[in-house]
């Protein structure tokens, strides 16, 4: 199994790969984010996100997308910013016919690190710790694309299955 994680962002989206199963030793094939200038116009940075999706689903083939799922934020700017780049994955993925999974982050701490109340630290250690990486991955955005990944891995594999033989049924 191969997924795309996203941490969805306009300044910084954290994308990353990771391959494995339940039960399987997980590895990091990508980790990374793709960028873009605050001042720039919002729509070419929506379509430099959707360029830089369109790379990796490319290169790495991915079974699965995960997203972490827009979370309510104080700051309803950065609220935005989250929804349209999450949208933009989403599309990115639909467009190539590929499953999506969203998780929240308490459910991607709870995932990686055995409690939904886990700080950043706490994640970027575990996420080190999980995929045998021999330094932290930054910055923290691409931290958590690795821990959405390792969630949709571990849990989202069986919610895919669950759907699928609801709708076969």
């Amino acid at each position: 199994m191969r997924v795309l994680g996203v941490d969805p962002g306009l300044t910084r989206c954290g994308v990353a790969v990771v391959e494995g199963g339940v039960g399987q030793k997980l590895s990091a094939l990508h980790i990374g984010i793709i960028g873009s200038a605050p001042d720039e116009d919002l729509a070419d940075r929506l379509v430099n996100l959707e360029s830089g999706l369109e790379l990796l689903i490319e290169q790495f083939a991915p079974d699965a997308v995960a997203i972490e799922r827009v979370f309510s934020q104080h700051n309803v700017r950065s609220a935005m910013a989250t929804a349209q780049a999450a949208g933009i994955a989403l599309l990115v993925a639909g467009r190539h016919k590929i499953p999506v999974s969203m998780h929240t982050p308490t459910e991607v701490k709870a995932a990686v690190t055995g409690s939904g109340r886990a700080d950043k630290a706490q994640v970027t250690f575990m996420v080190t710790k999980v995929l045998g990486l021999h330094v932290a991955p930054k910055p923290a955005d691409a931290a958590d694309a690795l821990a959405i990944a390792i969630c949709d891995v571990w849990r989202g594999q069986a919610k895919r299955r669950l759907a699928a033989a609801v709708k076969g049924a």
